[in-house]
């Protein structure tokens, strides 16, 4: 008797911690196009999300012999690449249930990290800015894999262009309909990331880097719609 209670427990569990709402990932790639944008206009020149971009930079200061402007591709890929490695730690410590407030702590070090970062001037080096932009980035594309059952990516838009195209091709040579809904969720991504993207550029000009704390208001968002949708979920499964 006590297996089968345990057993249940952990099914919903599992369920709830696997369910990712379409809304939630556009918000996070809204924020992710946002992030690119921002790192680009104010800090340096460098893609916060896009490593491939950076590491193409990189090679071509290396190879100009401009090794001091490498460094300034080199240090955002290692920081990416850290907050991938940490994330993956966490996940093989903790439990199914322990990884369900996981999600929530890894929004809420995006929004303190991102409102401290609003409290950096310009004539700070960049380096520091893009470290901490880069580890955010890695984090949440790390720990937010998922919408409504499809992989996708919150903070790039190589993977799921060429996933929306795939499933396009599914779609209209096999008919199949679900492949359609697939493509369509990952349009929807494509263009929140655009959104995005604009909104940075727009007021990185108007407002100056303050205007990363526009990112914190929508993290805020996702932050309570995790919580509701944790709450709502167990409620269901307490009945």
């Amino acid at each position: 008797m006590t297996n089968n209670k345990k057993d249940k427990s952990d099914k919903k569990i599992k369920r709830i911690s696997s369910e990712e709402l379409f809304l939630t990932g556009g918000l996070l790639a809204c924020v992710g196009g946002f992030l690119d944008a921002y790192t680009y206009s104010l800090r340096g020149g460098v893609f916060a999300n896009a490593q491939t971009g950076n590491i193409v930079l990189l090679a071509v200061n290396i190879a100009k012999g401009a090794y001091n402007k490498a460094c300034l591709y080199l240090i955002p890929i290692l920081a990416f690449a850290f907050g991938v490695y940490i994330t993956e730690i966490l996940k093989s410590s903790f439990n199914d249930k322990a990884l369900i407030k996981c999600e929530h702590f890894v929004i809420l070090i995006e929004i303190v990290l991102l409102f401290t970062v609003g409290f950096i001037p310009l004539n700070v080096s960049p380096w520091i800015v893009n470290v901490t932009i880069s580890f955010i980035c890695s984090i949440q594309v790390n720990s937010f894999r998922k919408i409504e059952g499809i992989p996708y990516a919150s903070t790039m838009c190589t993977g799921n262009l060429r996933s929306c195209f795939v499933n396009l091709f599914k779609y209209t040579h096999h008919k199949n309909q679900q492949a359609l809904f697939s493509c369509l969720k990952y349009m929807g991504i494509i263009l929140l990331f655009i959104l995005g993207a604009c909104i940075g550029t727009i007021l990185s000009k108007i407002i100056g880097y303050n205007c990363i704390w526009f990112c914190c208001i929508i993290l805020i968002a996702v932050f309570l719609i995790l919580t509701f949708r944790k709450n709502q979920s167990e409620r269901e499964y307490t009945k």
